[in-house]
Order: C-alpha cells, then structure tokens, then sequence
C-alpha cells in the first residue's frame, strides 16, 4: 500500500462541506499532527478499503468454512438446484 508521503500528488477531489465537520475535522488532523489534507486523505483512503474489503469479502463462521470445505472436498455432482442457480448467476453478470 503506498503511503501519503511517498505518493504522487496529481489529482484533485474537491468536496464541499458544512463549517461544523470541517472544525471537527480540523480538530482531529491537529490531534493527529497530521495536516488538514494528510489526514482527510488519509481517513478517505481507509474508509474505501473497508468498504472494498466488506463489499468484497465474505467472512464464515468456523461451523461455516468446515461446511464449505468438506462439500468443495467431497466428490458429489451439482444438483438441479445448484445448476438452475449458477444459470441465474451467469445471466446476470452477462
């Protein structure tokens, strides 16, 4: 992951905002020693790899991942259910 300080600087994100979060912002960029920008890119960069990483990722129970790992394992063919699911699946994505 590249950091702020070693990034390129060449784009711009214009945002607009009410004065009230933009002095609570400041406040924290202060609290932090971070410049105002640092820390506003800094806070937006984490909240979009957790937004990524929860739109991207599942997470199971360990009940779940056995489940799961014991049918990926097993030598059973797809059902008619299973097949009918993955055709759905397959038009949608085309």
């Amino acid at each position: 992951m590249t950091t702020l300080k070693s990034a390129t600087r060449n784009a711009r994100l214009d945002v607009r905002l009410s004065k009230t979060h933009k002095r609570v912002i400041e406040q924290a960029a202060t609290m932090t020693g971070q410049s105002l920008s640092d820390f506003a890119v800094a806070s937006l960069v984490q909240a979009a790899h957790r937004a990524i990483a929860e739109a991207t990722v599942t997470q199971l129970s360990v009940r779940d991942r056995d489940i799961f790992l014991k049918r990926i394992e097993s030598d059973a063919k797809p059902n008619k259910a299973l097949k009918t699911a993955a055709r759905r699946y397959t038009k949608r994505r085309a």
